[in-house]
């Protein structure tokens, strides 16, 4: 039984669910209290089949624990189970998994690009929009480096770079067009319907390439980062000398291949279950 220091008890009252009382310290509320209760009993593996014996083991009434998982239904919170009893709802493993994302990916991405780096000796980066432009977040440079003016905090029009490109290309149709509205105001986009067509050759490739396109001597490949939504978050690229690419047979494949390995293992890693996903 939870039996939290200094939590004064209330009566076992159909009543008591609607009140605040004093929880031995001020400005805690009773119900949010017995609700993480609750919360706790499901994800210790505790069935709620047994109303009585919920409102036993957490220290509320029957009446109170019905509420309870009433509430916390409707909002997503619980979700009932075909055999009975509840677990935790997608509602609340969606809010939960939007909370922490940002940190997570951070986290794991560095993990990432370092595989990504390793395999091919080239710098590697994790970028995500903002609005019409992509941030680069991470690099994760090779020993001997690279000459780039792409760094950390570096921010860029979108359709500029590989990264940019293909986060445009996995945006849903509205967001599309809103940030291609947004640039067409910010820079005057030269050739809208081209744009189009290159994003949507990206997206059926599964990543961009640029040749020299942002920086002269420098060939970029990217691929799109999804999280548990399925929603295009993020998207690791590499960059490296046009030169070595010319010079060293299978490069260009072995690039792709690796920037769609990190991109797809981070996604995982990000809770989403197929790579890349369903349309």
């Amino acid at each position: 039984m939870d039996r939290s220091p200094g939590l004064i008890r209330m009566p076992a009252t159909a009543d008591s669910f609607d009140h605040d009382e004093p929880a031995g310290k001020a400005g805690l509320v009773s119900p949010v209290v017995r609700a993480f209760r609750l919360l706790r009993y499901v994800v210790e593996g505790g069935s709620t089949s047994n109303l009585s014996e919920v409102g036993r083991t957490i220290d509320v009434n029957r009446v109170t624990v019905m509420r309870l998982i009433a509430t916390l239904e409707h909002e997503g919170v619980l979700e009932a189970l075909p055999q009975g009893g509840h677990r935790i709802g997608l509602g609340f493993l969606k809010l939960a998994s939007a909370a922490t994302a940002a940190d997570d990916m951070l986290d794991l991405g560095r993990r990432v690009l370092a595989d990504v780096r390793a395999a091919l000796n080239m710098s590697a980066y994790l970028a995500a929009l903002d609005g019409s432009h992509v941030v680069y977040l991470l690099r994760d440079m090779p020993e001997a480096g690279l000459i780039s003016s792409v760094k950390v905090g570096t921010r860029l029009a979108a359709p500029l770079t590989t990264p940019g490109r293909v986060l445009l290309a996995w945006q849903p149709a509205g967001a599309l067009e809103t940030v291609l509205a947004q640039l067409h105001r910010e820079a005057g986009l030269p050739d809208p319907a081209r744009l189009r067509a290159q994003l949507a050759q990206d997206r059926e490739q599964g990543c961009a390439w640029s040749f020299s396109g942002f920086e002269a001597g420098i060939d970029s490949c990217a691929a799109p980062v999804f999280d548990a939504l399925g929603a295009a978050v993020a998207a690791i690229s590499v960059a490296g000398p046009e030169a070595a690419y010319q010079t060293q047979p299978g490069l260009r494949a072995r690039a792709e291949q690796a920037v769609k390995n990190g991109a797809r293992d981070l996604s995982l890693l990000l809770g989403s279950r197929h790579y890349p996903p369903a349309a």
